[in-house]
């Protein structure tokens, strides 16, 4: 295959899943890694694609970007419902437990439902909503809606948090680099997160391995914060030791 017909076969794969992987491109056509990266690297100077660590993105994904939660829904639906099922095996009856706002968390609300004894602390409406109808206690913090994403944001958000404590809290982000951290595109977001870090006993980010490699505008906390990373098995070889040299419990589903 020549340079130029691999080149635009990487490219229709890309617009086909959304991202790609060097470790995976290179097994599909048969080559060296070192090759692939080259080709990544052509295609990011040329401006048709947004190189990332171990992979790349559609040119079109920035650090601004913040799609709708009905446009997430979308995405990565099999990977998200496995890392839910996961998350639910780590909650007890009796605890408390905070869900932000995002399309992975909303399906660990659904795998929840049929507990008994918990209190659900959450911004999302819609998550909320899910909930509504069940034995379980759900506690809304208050705030401004974001319609993008039916979160709740802003100081009554921040204030109402602030006055709880959780035991465990599952925590979905657009970006997770393991140098820089977990990020969001919305800075009101970014706040009501740190608090939710801040107030939980235990945190565990839930995201699906698309996330990896990707900043979005603002930080929430470092990889430091967190005691675990629930994802799926295409996180970045070299991220997930990076994660566990830090002590960190990287669980893959």
């Amino acid at each position: 295959m020549l340079n130029e017909e691999r080149r635009r076969a990487i490219l229709e794969i890309l617009n086909r899943e959304s991202r790609v992987l060097v470790l995976d491109l290179a097994r599909r056509f048969e080559t060296s890694q070192v090759t692939i990266r080259k080709d990544l690297e052509t295609l990011h100077a040329h401006g048709l694609i947004h190189r990332t660590h171990g992979g790349a993105l559609p040119a079109h994904e920035r650090a601004l970007e913040d799609p709708t939660l009905r446009e997430k829904e979308k995405l990565h639906r099999q990977e998200k419902m496995r890392i839910a099922e996961a998350a639910a095996g780590r909650v007890q009856e009796g605890q408390v437990v905070i869900l932000d706002s995002g399309t992975t968390t909303t399906e660990i609300a659904r795998a929840l439902r049929n507990f008994r004894n918990l209190t659900i602390v959450t911004n999302a409406v819609n998550i909320a909503a899910e909930l509504s109808g069940t034995a379980l206690e759900v506690i809304l913090t208050g705030g401004t809606l974001r319609k993008n994403s039916f979160s709740l944001v802003g100081p009554i958000a921040e204030e109402t948090l602030h006055r709880l404590h959780a035991d465990l809290l599952f925590l979905g982000v657009d970006g997770f680099d393991v140098q820089y951290g977990l990020s969001t595109p919305n800075l009101l977001e970014a706040k009501v997160n740190r608090v939710m870090v801040e107030i939980a006993k235990r945190k565990v980010a839930v995201c699906d391995s698309s996330k990896f490699g990707r900043k979005s505008l603002s930080l929430i906390a470092p990889p430091s914060a967190l005691d675990e990373v629930i994802t799926d098995h295409g996180i970045p070889k070299a991220d997930a030791r990076a994660l566990k040299k830090t002590g960190i419990e990287v669980t893959l589903v």
